[in-house]
């Protein structure tokens, strides 16, 4: 959710204000240039409630994202550097925040309504989620998605990152392009995809085939559990096949965003040879 800020040295950027802004609009707090462009950019995303600038120097560096937000009705205000500080929670916000209606997760049955009908040019590529809670992780996995032009990610409703503004920042605009979809029951929805004809993979440690080994081409689930405790028992049951990533050095594991994104681009690799 927005911080509300001080109200301190806010003013109206060139006299082109409407609404309040007394106080940070309610919904996710997106900030820094390349993320705020995103929003902007996406024809899926609604458009920001209100765009906050840095004063001076910096609001004439964002000229031309200042238009953007115009074009698209969004109020413009300019504010403090310290008021940017608060609200984005002092992170990187280079002079720009934005405050934007919440995304909202679609539910299983839109997914499966949609693999009833596909009709996409290539087969489905799904990243399944169980268990990852770090929203940093979460948005490095949507990134990868959209890169390798995956059409989705599966989360269940419990013991899963929230979709909020910090996914958003490190997704870079993939949190407006990727589609999440959030369902009650992770193992019955992989039966579900099963029934669709996609081939769900789990990875773990101890399987016997490496991703290499397998066929990436056709209809594909891949399923990544959380850094250290990985897929739940019950997920791990309702994969069709488990496969590992080859692992040469001292470390066990990677990183989940690190292992999804060489699944999904090997996936990838084998769909364009």
């Amino acid at each position: 959710m927005a911080r509300r800020g001080d109200t301190k040295g806010r003013r109206p950027v060139g006299g082109k204000r409407s609404g309040n802004a007394a106080a940070a609009p309610q919904g996710d707090t997106v900030y820094g240039i390349h993320s705020v462009e995103a929003v902007l950019a996406s024809r899926h995303a609604q458009a920001p409630l209100a765009l906050w600038v840095q004063e001076g120097a910096a609001e004439r560096r964002l000229a031309q994202l200042i238009a953007q937000a115009e074009q698209r009705g969004t109020p413009v205000t300019q504010v403090t550097r310290e008021v940017l500080d608060q609200s984005s929670g002092n992170g990187n916000h280079q002079g720009v925040v934005a405050f934007c209606p919440a995304l909202q997760a679609e539910a299983e049955q839109s997914l499966l309504w949609r693999l009833e009908g596909w009709n996409e040019p290539t087969p489905p590529l799904l990243l399944v989620l169980d268990g990852v809670t770090d929203p940093h992780n979460f948005g490095a996995c949507l990134r990868n998605v959209d890169a390798a032009g995956g059409h989705g990610v599966i989360v269940a409703k419990h013991r899963a990152a929230p979709l909020n503004g910090t996914v958003r920042k490190i997704a870079s605009g993939a949190a407006e392009a990727v589609p999440v979809y959030q369902v009650t029951n992770l193992a019955r929805t992989l039966d579900a995809l099963r029934e669709q004809g996609v081939w769900v993979y789990g990875t773990a440690g101890e399987a016997q085939q490496t991703l290499f080994d397998v066929d990436l081409r056709g209809p594909t689930a891949l399923v990544m559990g959380a850094e250290g405790s990985g897929m739940r028992r019950l997920t791990r049951e309702h994969c069709d096949q488990l496969v590992k990533l080859p692992m040469a050095g001292q470390v066990s594991s990677l990183n989940v965003s690190v292992a999804a994104g060489i699944s999904l681009f090997e996936s990838v690799r084998q769909r364009l040879g």
